[in-house]
Parts: C-alpha cells; structure tokens; sequence
C-alpha cells in the first residue's frame, strides 16, 4: 500500500513538472534568428510550438529592446517588415518614434502600415 502511495505521488509530481528551460532556449532562439534576419527559420520556430507573432512580441525582449526595435537596431530588414505586417497598429505607432532613429526604411513603412 505505501509503495503504491509512493509511485502515485511520484507520477503526479512528476506530471505537474514544467521545465523553464524551454522558453528560456525559445526566446534566445527568435533573438539569434532576428539579430541574422532569418524570416523563415523565426517563422517555422514559432509554427513548430504553436506560437503567434502578437503573443510573443509581449514578453520576449532581446538586449532589453522589444523585438521590433531589435530588428531595426541589427538591421533585419525581413524581420522589421514581418513585424510591422503582423502586430497592431497602435504597437508599431509607439515604436515609431524609436524606430525613426535606427531605420529609415522600417520607419516608412510603419508609417503606411499606421495610416
């Protein structure tokens, strides 16, 4: 009977286990994947664990900038471009402001994407 006891509480422990490592390696990966402008490798990344681009952009910050900024600052121009088709609006209007300083590219087209 205890040992019973024992390998049940085991397994639930067990079941009730997350590892934090994974989204520690998932946000460390869109970061590499944005700092080399390497759209189709961030797109299967985030489609292989279910993700979208507007939940992650939340939470995920690369050298303490959003992702959007952090793309414009290594210059992944493919990246910016996905970001600004992808997010809201009012996002890309409060980064605009930021973005106008590091990419004039991205900033023209934030600025049609806002309009």
């Amino acid at each position: 009977m205890k040992l019973l006891l024992f390998f049940t509480i085991t397994t639930f422990v067990w079941l009730l286990y997350v590892p934090t490592s994974q989204s520690t390696n998932l946000a460390q990966n869109i970061c590499e994947y944005i700092a080399v402008d390497d759209k189709g490798r961030l797109r299967k990344l985030l489609k292989s664990n279910r993700l979208k681009l507007r939940k992650v952009f939340k939470d995920t910050y690369c050298n303490n900038d959003n992702l959007l900024i952090f793309a414009a600052r290594k210059n992944a121009n493919e990246i910016g471009q996905l970001l600004i088709k992808k997010l809201p609006k009012d996002v890309v209007a409060n980064d605009l402001e930021n973005l106008a300083a590091l990419s004039p590219e991205l900033t023209e087209l934030a600025k049609a994407r806002i309009n």
